[in-house]
């Protein structure tokens, strides 16, 4: 079973894939978000800290979406266009994630709209 999640306060999707998709689980699979802001549908192309806080934000409403937080979220693969950004981005990731930790991986990748991060993840969601 899979179940798109959708929310106004984040994102629209600018290609073929959803927000997020929860499965059998109980799990959420939140695509990778950029910098985009969603009152404007506008990458933000400040600074890898300002960009960073952006995905950050967009992520969190879509978990929020799906039932879940960041206390969930199990993986995390993020996504820099340069490596020396890692020490910047790290900073703002520590303020979002609790221990124990998610599993992470972070790559460096060419990434569309001249933006310098993506972040996505996995959570599992809580059941009453």
């Amino acid at each position: 079973m899979r179940k798109q999640i959708f929310t106004e306060k984040g994102a629209k999707p600018v290609g073929p894939y959803s927000q997020a998709i929860v499965a059998d689980g109980p799990l959420v699979f939140v695509s990778g978000q950029g910098p985009i802001d969603p009152k404007t549908g506008t990458f933000n192309k400040d600074d890898i800290s300002a960009q960073t806080r952006q995905v950050f934000e967009n992520l969190t409403v879509l978990l929020e979406a799906a039932g879940a937080s960041w206390a969930n979220v199990v993986r995390v693969g993020v996504f820099l266009s340069d490596m020396k950004n890692f020490a910047a981005m790290n900073e703002v990731y520590k303020t979002y994630v609790t221990e124990p930790y998610p599993a992470r991986t972070t790559v460096q990748a060419q990434l569309p709209g001249g933006i310098d991060v993506e972040i996505d993840c996995i959570a599992v969601i809580p059941q009453d």
